[in-house]
Formats: structure tokens, C-alpha cells, sequence
């Protein structure tokens, strides 16, 4: 439920990831898809490039994830004492759900044992391993041993998994009545590069972003999915669908680059031998440290539009 290093748009709204990792994420989430699918977590350099990327969107875009846990926490009102974290990723949204719900426990879901123990890590270094628990798991078979939920966070993850109305039953299961999911989800890789950003170039994001709309047509078929329609066909109530164009322009902070650097290379890597060479010819040298080199420059523009739908089980079930 992490999204892999691999995967250039992995990064979700603090699950996953956030893929969503999170879910992230997100992320059922094995490497069936192929090379450019998010959640392959077979080495220590693919966990904390995966790390990296996670991170340094929940650090840009931190404004965000606190407005939309603050708009989620209002739907769900008070009494929240059990959250989930579907795609938990790093733990961006496990801590922040913490914080937002102070009176709750949080279980964070994830297909990845070692993003789970650095969650489990982090809880006992702030003290609050006691608020918080793990559960190995992909969306897409269930959340067995849960429920009676109050609210199930499911950033960047849903889009990842095989079968949406399936992996929905089993989130429904888990919720108790007049319990809340939240879907978080994001557009696709965000952009960077100004027109020119490549000699030679002009529109080379906007080639990569279109190659990429081809693999995951067929790697990744519900991202971009409608999922009011789906919540609606799971019998839960959409009570809210909020869209939020984020962009962060100069003075940019130091992580912007790195960010830009991280994803691109990601990108750079899921189009290898799908891309025009000469494109990824021009994207290496936006990654080479060289003059062109994305974490030198000032013209960054970091854009990406995050979705929210906000969905109740019905109240009135047993």
C-alpha cells in the first residue's frame, strides 16, 4: 500500500501516498503491475528512496494535510476514538490523525513490514505506542480483525487496488454505522519544469507526463476513477467532494528541488525504453548536477491538485 520508488507518482496526500503508499497509495500493491507500479520493497535503497519522496511531500505540501484532516474531522464530529490509516506509508497521516483526533487510536495499515516497524519506530519516540498499532495487509483483501471504525483514511492507496468495489466492501465492513471514509487522491505525478526547462526540448514534462498516462491506463486502470460513483455503488453516502490545486512557486524552499529531483528520476526510470530516447535524454540532464540540474534552479513551479471525497456508512444499519 507504499507506492515504490519506482512509481513517479507516488506521492499522495501523507499516505502515501501519498500511495498512498497511503497510501498511499496505496497501494495493493505489489509489483504485478510492472516497472513503473509504486510498491516494490525489495531492497533498502528502494525503502528509503520511497522514504525520500513521501516525506518531502508531506514537507511542501504539510499546509494541506492539515486543512483537509481538519475538514475530514469536521464530518466526522466528536467521539472519534478508533481511525484507520489505509496506505500509511511513512506515517505523514498516521501522526497527523493523532493529532487532529486527540482522543483516538490509529491503526495504520500498510503491504510493507518495514514502513510499518519505521511507524511503530517513530510512535515509541514520540510516546504515543500506545495510540497506535499496525496491521499488514493490502486493501484489496479486506482489514481483517477491524472494526467498528469511526473513520478510515485512505490517501493515495484506493486507486492501486484490483477490484475498488471489493476493496470498498471490506472498508464498509469495517467501519461501524455512521462511520466515515475519506479518499484522498491525486492527479498523477505533479509538475515541475517550466516550457524551456530543457535546452532544446520545450514540452518535454508534458511528453513524459502523456507516456506515462499510457502505462497506467494499463498498469494502474482506476487511478483517476470515479469515485463518487463507486462509494455510491458500495451503499456509503457521499456526503463531500472538495478538489484543492496546490502549487508551490519561488522563493521555493530547499526540498523543492530535491523533490523535483527524486520523482524525475523516478519518471525517468518507469519510461525507460517507452519514451522518446531524445526526451529522456533531455530529462537526464535536468538530473546530472549539471547547470540544468533541477536542485540548482529557481524556475521551479511545483504543481498537483489533490481530490477528497468524504463517504458515511449509513447510520441506521445493524
Amino acid at each position: 500500500m507504499t507506492p515504490t520508488p519506482s512509481h513517479p507518482h507516488a506521492p499522495g496526500p501523507h499516505g502515501a501516498a501519498p500511495h498512498a503508499h497511503g497510501a498511499q497509495h496505496g497501494h495493493d500493491e505489489h509489483d504485478g503491475h510492472g516497472h513503473a507500479h509504486p510498491h516494490d520493497h525489495g531492497t533498502a535503497a528502494a525503502q528509503d528512496a520511497l522514504a525520500t519522496v513521501l516525506d518531502l511531500d508531506a514537507e511542501l505540501f504539510a499546509g494541506y494535510l492539515t486543512s483537509v484532516t481538519a475538514r475530514v474531522a469536521g464530518a466526522a464530529g466528536d467521539g472519534i476514538t478508533h481511525v484507520v490509516d489505509l496506505g500509511a506509508g511513512t506515517g505523514t497521516g498516521t501522526f497527523a490523525l493523532l493529532e487532529r483526533f486527540p482522543g483516538a487510536r490509529v491503526t495504520a495499515v500498510d503491504n510493507s513490514p518495514e514502513m510499518l516497524a519505521l511507524i511503530a519506530e517513530s510512535a515509541r519516540a514520540k510516546g504515543l505506542d500506545d495510540r497506535v498499532s499496525t496491521l499488514e495487509t493490502d486493501a484489496g483483501a479486506g482489514l481483517g480483525g477491524i472494526e467498528g471504525a469511526d473513520l478510515v483514511w485512505a490517501s493515495a492507496s484506493l486507486h492501486h487496488v484490483d477490484d475498488p468495489a471489493a476493496a470498498l466492501a471490506g472498508i464498509r465492513a469495517a467501519l461501524r454505522p455512521g462511520g466515515l471514509l475519506a479518499v484522498a487522491e491525486m492527479d498523477g505525478m505533479p509538475h515541475f519544469l517550466p516550457e524551456d526547462a530543457a535546452p532544446g526540448r520545450p514540452g518535454l514534462e508534458e511528453r513524459c507526463r502523456e507516456a506515462l498516462d499510457g502505462l497506467h491506463a494499463r498498469q494502474v486502470p482506476h487511478l483517476g476513477a470515479d469515485w463518487a460513483a463507486l462509494l455510491a455503488g458500495a451503499g456509503l453516502t457521499v456526503e463531500q467532494e472538495h478538489v484543492e490545486p496546490l502549487e508551490v512557486r519561488a522563493p521555493l524552499p530547499p526540498s523543492a528541488g530535491r523533490y523535483a529531483y527524486v520523482v524525475l528520476d523516478r519518471i525517468r526510470g518507469a519510461l525507460d525504453g517507452v519514451a522518446d530516447p531524445a526526451d529522456l535524454a533531455a530529462l537526464g540532464v535536468l538530473l546530472d548536477g549539471g547547470p540544468h540540474d533541477v536542485r540548482h534552479r529557481d524556475d521551479l513551479v511545483v504543481r498537483s491538485t489533490r481530490r477528497l471525497w468524504v463517504a458515511r456508512r449509513p447510520a441506521d444499519e445493524g
